[in-house]
Formats: structure tokens, C-alpha cells, sequence
């Protein structure tokens, strides 16, 4: 086994290194649970080249791909969304949501206090679990589970993840009523 391939079993503790995206015009809030090793160094949401996120959100919206981390912030500053994640801190080897643990959770509510924000859509089952075992409790706003847009969740096609996040522009369409 290499070296690389050994330090990739090692849990580590990791902090959550930058801040929620978020402008005052946000209405919807998306969740994931930690940013991935890729993120991390990226220093912004989404980051690994084969998460389908950017993808599926641009696709939803029918507009070009945000490829730069500026292109992705006027993106969800445009569509009113805010980005974050359930946890503030945890243990994880590598980019495992399987693997995390001994997790401190981010404040949500602080974010949502006074905010435009009227529905959280959490990316992935972790994120939703997370979020249901650690920030639920107070916050009175609809949530709705998406499917991950993670490389690790395979068995679900581009085609059928964009197929479920269409709920997000339909409700954003909505709310533009």
C-alpha cells in the first residue's frame, strides 16, 4: 500500500474553513454536510471536479455552467441561494461523508435569524440526517432531502438528479408569483 493510499484511511480532525455563502436576497438555503478535501483547498462549495452540483443547478435554472468560484457567487446570488453545511467541525478520512464523525454542528439558526430564507433542501442523505439530529429543533421552515450530488452517489444519473432539484426553481418560481 502507498503511502498516499494509507493516509487516505487516517480520520482527521477538520474544521469547517470558510464561511457560509449567503446575501440578504436569499430566500432558499442548501445544505451539505462538510466540504470535501477539493472544497477545502478551493476554499468555496463544490469544488471536486466530478460533483455534479454546478451541473444540476445551472441545468435547472436552463443557464451556462458557472465555472469559476466568482461565476458560481453571482450564480446563487442571482437565484437567491444561500449555501452551507450541517457541520462546523468533525472527524473524517479524506472526502467520506461515510466516515464522519464526532461532529459539532454549524449555528443555522444564527444564519437564518432575520433572513429572507423560507425552505432548506439538503444535498445528500448525510446532510439531511445531520441536520435532523443536530439543528431541526427550533427551526420552523420546510426542508426538503435531495439526492447527493456527490461522485460517490453513482447510482443516480445527471438526468435524474436535475429531475429532482427542479423542485428548487419551481419553488423559486413560484415565490417570484
Amino acid at each position: 500500500m502507498s503511502e498516499k493510499s494509507k493516509s487516505e484511511k487516517i480520520a482527521c480532525y477538520a474544521e469547517h474553513p470558510f464561511p457560509p455563502f449567503y446575501k440578504e436576497n436569499a430566500t432558499i438555503l442548501i445544505l451539505g454536510s462538510f466540504p470535501s478535501v477539493k472544497s477545502r483547498e478551493a476554499d468555496f462549495y463544490y469544488q471536486h471536479p466530478q460533483n455534479r452540483f454546478w451541473k444540476v443547478l445551472s441545468s435547472v435554472f436552463e443557464q451556462t455552467n458557472p465555472n469559476t468560484v466568482l461565476e458560481q457567487k453571482q450564480f446563487l446570488e442571482r437565484h437567491k441561494i444561500a449555501l452551507w453545511d450541517v457541520i462546523a467541525s468533525c472527524e473524517i478520512i479524506g472526502s467520506s461523508d461515510s466516515s464522519i464523525k464526532k461532529v459539532i454542528p454549524n449555528d443555522i439558526q444564527s444564519l437564518l435569524d432575520g433572513s429572507k430564507v423560507r425552505k432548506i433542501y439538503t444535498n445528500g442523505n448525510k446532510a439531511f440526517d445531520l441536520y435532523n439530529r443536530y439543528c431541526k429543533q427550533g427551526i420552523n421552515l420546510p426542508m426538503y432531502r435531495l439526492p447527493s450530488t456527490s461522485p460517490a452517489n453513482a447510482r443516480w444519473t445527471l438526468e435524474d438528479l436535475i429531475k429532482q432539484w427542479k423542485v428548487i426553481r419551481d419553488y423559486y418560481q413560484g415565490r417570484k408569483k
